[in-house]
């Protein structure tokens, strides 16, 4: 079943691009922008995950984490944020396949990507919101995530 506005969020763990392992209970002291993305070293990911990046600070003044899954590898991953100067775990849902991307209700099967969806947790894991876009070429606007943590 996938994940639902006012329904706990389907657990997880996943291992981070320096090979941490990190689960849904790691992140409950906080609020948490659970990002899912469908390609690193793309276009539209890294300018989302930059204007991430660049409004850190924001974001933590909110009280909330950042934790990006992709279905790609760690290692992949790891290149990635280490070009990029991501300080935030970027998982990596790769094997079994998007699994956690498919328990989300965010996987594309045609593609074999996550589709551009974030879930808004609050500190206790349930999902608050759901910021998502139609189309891989479309951006989520990054406002929407301060205006979301906000209302919790």
């Amino acid at each position: 079943m996938p994940a639902e506005v006012g329904a706990p969020a389907p657990p997880f763990s996943l291992h981070d691009q320096d090979g941490n392992t990190v689960t849904l209970d790691d992140l409950t002291d906080r609020n948490t922008l659970l990002v899912f993305i469908p390609f690193p070293f793309t276009g539209i990911c890294e300018a989302e995950l930059c204007e991430i990046r660049d409004h850190s600070d924001d974001i933590s003044s909110l009280d909330a984490n950042v934790v990006v899954i992709t279905c790609d590898t760690r290692f992949s991953n790891k290149k990635w944020a280490d070009e990029q100067g991501f300080d935030f775990p970027i998982l990596s849902d790769f094997w079994p396949h998007g699994q956690t991307a498919r328990e989300y209700g965010c996987f594309n099967d045609e593609m074999g990507v996550a589709s551009r969806s974030t879930y808004v947790l609050d500190q206790t894991g349930v999902v608050r919101e759901i910021i998502s876009t139609d189309a891989l070429k479309t951006p989520r606007e990054f406002q929407s995530y301060g205006e979301a943590l906000q209302r919790l």
